[in-house]
């Protein structure tokens, strides 16, 4: 039970790679960590996503809008996953805003204490917030190194990067070493 204590939230969206979400759904309870799956939810109480090689049902019901600062801070991590979900996630009903998704991601990297992990596609969400990313050391999916360059990141050729608060891994086949990694770093005093 190395993550008891501990609050940890995924972003959700359809067409999410359901290896990856499955392997977090169980795997971070195991530790003994509190699991939560945030997204938009529209207005809805609840959305039914699928995932996009099985088209598996997932439902959600938690919504990371209108989080206040204290809710964002009892996170330990927040994790934007592989797949199509930050590709979802980024859409914006107001082009001149940054997308809501980002703009909560924006919040939890101004919180130095909670861990960021953002795995494969799931860098598409800082395109709008690039300043988050630039300078930093990171990896993601091989598709996405000119995006990682353009933005500003330094690329780096291994399949799970660490950079203080922020986990990179190279995609969703690699979620079981990511989360190896952020079992690690939130179990270390």
């Amino acid at each position: 039970m190395k993550l008891s204590g501990k609050k940890i939230g995924v972003l959700l969206e359809s067409d999410y790679f359901e290896n990856e979400i499955f392997y977090y759904k169980f795997r971070f309870p195991e530790e003994g960590a509190d699991l939560h799956f945030l997204t938009r939810l529209w207005g809805n109480e609840r959305i039914t996503f699928h995932g996009h090689e099985y088209r598996a049902p997932m439902d959600c019901w938690e919504s990371f809008e209108n989080m206040s600062d204290e809710e964002l801070r009892s996170y330990s991590a927040i994790i934007v996953p592989s797949g199509m979900v930050s590709d979802r996630l980024r859409y914006t009903e107001d082009v001149e805003k940054i997308p809501p998704a980002t703009e909560f991601l924006k919040r939890a990297f101004a919180e130095k204490s909670i861990l960021k992990g953002i795995i494969c596609h799931g860098l598409w969400l800082t395109a709008p917030a690039t300043e988050l990313i630039k300078g930093r050391p990171l990896v993601c999916h091989n598709n996405l190194i000119g995006d990682a360059k353009a933005y500003g990141a330094i690329y780096t050729n291994e399949d799970v990067v660490v950079d203080g608060d922020l986990v990179t891994g190279r995609s969703g086949g690699h979620a079981h070493l990511f989360a190896k990694k952020i079992i690690e770093l939130l179990s270390t005093p």
